[in-house]
């Protein structure tokens, strides 16, 4: 085993995400009584909050850099602490600690890791991501069987998994994307409208095909999609606000309207905001059953082809998946 090992961290802050961060070299360390090590084998790239992290603007995280930077990692356990008994060397686990995933290596109270049949980035999706997207349908957005429901960015790497849960709910579900590749892939899933916002107008579509208005709602997008889909909302309709992407890495939209309740108000419908961290008491129950559904082939995982390997193309995934040419989730092999 290397004595040494590679992470990212955060070295200041700042707008910019490659020029905030840079790789060091730190000492692989000894696990204590109740603790692992763990050799991560892929990272998932979470480029929103990764983003807003470097530039400080995450307001329940308080940064002084230097700081960790990563959060979910699959691996495998590589020694063990001595009261360590659930555990043991060669297991594969999954990790959702802040600062755990962009590093070669990482040692964690032992309460804290996941076991997993295999250290695949598939299982990695599940958790944190999937458990987002479960979350935030069924708690947040109060999801129903035989409704209408819409998710935006629908081929991406939570996207993808809330139409899954939607159909599997019992619901008709619209997801929108941005090419054909992405098209394809919502069709394997079952999508029963997709619409290409490149070559089809969303609020046309909706308007047209959709008079009743949209039950709910899952936006990770913002801004114009955003809108939009508060226009088209049903009678007591729920839009569940899991992300705003269109903004991450620029200077906010600044917006002159008529306030939002003028919309809301005389359909008794409803904007609701979603955070996990804010939910971790529903993360436990959502993570079973996400892994019975996947190990159970009711639930497919779909993972970007791009490749990228090493701490070092960790920046460059960040800025893919903000491009938003990512179809699935993003991974790095570590």
């Amino acid at each position: 085993m290397a004595k040494i090992y590679r992470k990212l961290i955060g070295k200041q802050i700042s707008q910019d995400f490659k020029s905030a961060v840079e790789i060091i070299e730190v000492p692989i360390p000894t696990p204590d009584h109740n603790q692992l090590l763990i050799q991560n084998k892929f990272a998932g790239i979470n480029a929103g909050f990764d983003t807003l992290l470097c530039q400080g603007k995450v307001p329940y995280v308080n940064l002084t850099p230097p700081f960790d930077l990563g959060v979910e990692a699959v691996g495998e356990v590589v020694a063990v602490g001595d009261n360590i008994q659930d555990f043991q060397v060669g297991d594969a686990v999954v990790t959702t600690v802040r600062g755990g995933g962009y590093r070669e290596y990482q040692v964690i109270d032992a309460n804290l890791a996941v076991k997993v049949r295999q250290a695949i980035p598939e299982v990695l999706t599940l958790m944190p991501t999937g458990i987002s997207a479960l979350v935030a349908l069924e708690k947040v957005g109060e999801m129903k069987s035989n409704e209408v429901v819409l998710v935006t960015a629908a081929a991406g790497g939570t996207g993808h998994i809330a139409v899954q849960l939607a159909k599997l709910a019992g619901n008709h579900v619209i997801g929108t994307c941005g090419s054909q590749v992405k098209a394809e892939l919502l069709q394997k899933l079952g999508c029963d409208r997709i619409i290409n916002y490149r070559s089809e107008n969303l609020n046309q579509v909706l308007k047209n095909e959709y008079p009743n208005g949209i039950n709910l709602v899952f936006d990770c997008v913002g801004k114009q999609v955003f809108d939009t889909c508060v226009e088209n909302l049903a009678i007591r309709g729920r839009l569940v606000v899991v992300g705003f992407i269109s903004e991450y890495g620029k200077d906010l939209e600044q917006v002159t309207q008529p306030r939002i309740y003028h919309k809301l108000f005389w359909k008794a419908a409803s904007v609701r905001g979603f955070l996990m961290p804010l939910y971790q008491e529903y993360a436990t129950a959502a993570r079973d059953r996400l892994l019975n559904l996947f190990y159970g082939n009711q639930l497919k995982v779909a993972i970007d082809p791009t490749q990228f390997h090493g701490i070092e193309s960790i920046p460059t995934a960040v800025e893919y998946l903000l491009s938003g040419k990512n179809c699935g989730k993003v991974v790095v092999k570590l």
